[in-house]
């Protein structure tokens, strides 16, 4: 995998970590139990970050040891594979305690937007 093809992996999942982040901002545990269309599109969020973590090669993993890899695709797995048993609770904790860490972990591996990412840089926005 290419360099260029690692940092639109990190781009999506800075990116969708920033929406799931901006989605509850101003929001409690309660409001995910209430809002339907919000649990589901944290659940997606969610699975996008662990399908693009699938992509990155375990070389560079290995070299981000602060991002947990493992956790992260296994949500995804987690989400994807037993969807009709979603705790919510878990995903409250992960978005409100540890994506803000993960948020922190991506920034310092992707470039700014109009650096080389982002529009115009080649990495699809999700």
């Amino acid at each position: 995998m290419s360099h260029h093809d690692v940092q639109v992996r990190l781009r999506h999942m800075l990116d969708a970590a920033r929406k799931a982040a901006e989605f509850c901002r101003n929001k409690t545990r309660a409001d995910l139990g209430e809002d339907a269309m919000l649990a589901l599109a944290l659940t997606r969020l969610l699975e996008i970050i662990g399908e693009a973590a699938k992509h990155v090669p375990s070389n560079f993993r290995d070299k981000a040891p602060a991002i947990p890899w493992r956790d992260i695709t296994g949500t995804r797995d987690r989400l994807t594979h037993a969807y009709m048993d979603v705790d919510m609770d878990i995903v409250w904790t992960i978005i409100s305690e540890s994506l803000p860490r993960l948020i922190s972990e991506l920034e310092k591996l992707v470039p700014p937007e109009g650096r080389g990412s982002g529009v115009g840089g080649g990495a699809a926005p999700i």
